[in-house]
């Protein structure tokens, strides 16, 4: 096990740490940014984990060139590694591993990782609720790293707040569950998720569509794959990176996706309707671009699209997991009962659009689950990562 101290306070209790695990049979290396050595010594950790510690020193010699008896330690000690745990990971150091930088040894370690790598972010509550340090964390999670989520209780500034280094027996069960794979719930699961809009075509270049960026289905994709499923995204028109290992299929329009679903939901244990379809489209489809001379006003005639959920409701078995996402304009969770019921979903994800919970585009949401049992549980506003992983863990709950 590969522990790196970064500069922080907290970082006299990776003593603890470090005698919890070694008494547990692990074997522990320590890497030392130059500022966690200016709150303990690389000796006592050296101590303590019965091996050496390692620092910019190894990686660096004195003109500032690689060490040439070492020329590629961060390789072989990444290479070493089962898991990889930063604590206490500063905002600076979080930073760096958001953006893919490797300034020095164990930022250069992180980035050659093939293991799991965790992160334990500990600061004062101000930099940890900072917008950027909460992006960051996004983006850590979204690559596949492990976040673990801070304490609460008197900082260091003498502020109450989120920010502490959790206990140790907390760091030691998370990484316990990382080891063992307990993580990795969803393994031999094949989930297909949809995402994104859908455009209903005017003419040659015109389309009705919605503001739908694609990012809570994409984050559902992304979370499925990292605990251990084989995913499908089948998604309308959107710009954003397929995540790793999630097999994706683009549609444009509502029939487009009916249609991909239906041939691929015969596979699936799980589908979860996070696409935000079109209800209508024009019923004539005009082949050329439609001219605007000598036109007062244009008429269109729409009829209802595919109910996507609603045709999969008529074909689903017992031991299939349907879930559905409704977002309304106003605070009216019945119509979201009504769609669960009428749609035969396991559960229904319901948000409601206003100022306060702009979720297009946007990286957070503020969600209530709503299951067939009649159980309601309203979430606070958070990254859509983590609203993602609420709902994987209901889907888990049920499987």
């Amino acid at each position: 096990m590969l522990i790196g101290v970064t500069g922080g306070i907290a970082a006299y209790k990776v003593c603890n740490l470090i005698r919890e695990l070694v008494k547990f049979g692990a074997e522990v290396k320590v890497i030392m940014t130059e500022a966690a050595t200016r709150f303990i010594t690389p000796l006592t950790l050296s101590t303590l984990s019965k091996n050496p510690v390692y620092t910019d020193k190894d990686f660096w010699n004195a003109d500032g060139c690689k060490d040439s008896k070492n020329p590629t330690i961060h390789i072989s000690l990444a290479e070493w590694a089962d898991v990889i745990l930063i604590a206490p990971a500063s905002a600076n150091t979080i930073a760096k591993l958001a953006c893919g930088m490797c300034d020095n040894l164990l930022t250069a370690v992180a980035l050659a990782a093939r293991c799991p790598v965790a992160v334990a972010p500990t600061m004062d509550v101000g930099m940890y609720l900072n917008e950027s340090t909460q992006v960051n964390l996004v983006n850590l999670k979204e690559m596949g790293y492990f976040v673990i989520q801070p304490a609460e209780g008197e900082l260091a500034s003498g502020i109450t707040g989120i920010g502490r280094l959790p206990e140790i027996s907390v760091i030691v069960e998370a990484l316990k569950n990382i080891l063992l794979g307990i993580t990795r719930d969803l393994v031999r699961r094949k989930i297909l998720v949809t995402a994104g809009p859908t455009y209903e075509s005017i003419d040659a270049v015109r389309f009705i569509g919605n503001r739908s960026s694609g990012k809570m289905g994409f984050a559902i994709a992304n979370a499925a794959v990292q605990r251990g499923a084989e995913v499908l995204l089948v998604t309308g028109p959107s710009n954003l990176r397929t995540p790793n290992n999630v097999n994706r299929i683009n549609v444009e329009s509502t029939l487009d996706m009916f249609k991909a679903v239906k041939v691929n939901y015969k596979k699936a244990d799980v589908l979860i309707m996070a696409a935000a379809v079109a209800d209508f489209r024009p019923e004539k489809i005009e082949f050329d671009k439609i001219k605007k001379e000598n036109k007062n006003m244009l008429e269109l005639k729409l009829v209802p699209t595919v109910d996507i959920l609603f045709e999969m409701g008529k074909l689903k078995k017992r031991k299939k997991i349907h879930v559905g996402f409704a977002l309304e304009t106003n605070e009216d969770i019945q119509e979201a009962k009504r769609k669960l019921r009428e749609k035969k979903l396991d559960f229904i994800v319901f948000n409601s659009f206003s100022k306060e919970n702009n979720v297009f585009g946007s990286d957070f949401n503020e969600v209530t689950i709503i299951d067939s049992k009649g159980n309601i549980e309203k979430l606070p506003r958070m990254p859509k990562f983590d609203v993602a992983n609420k709902v994987l863990d209901k889907i888990v709950s049920i499987l």
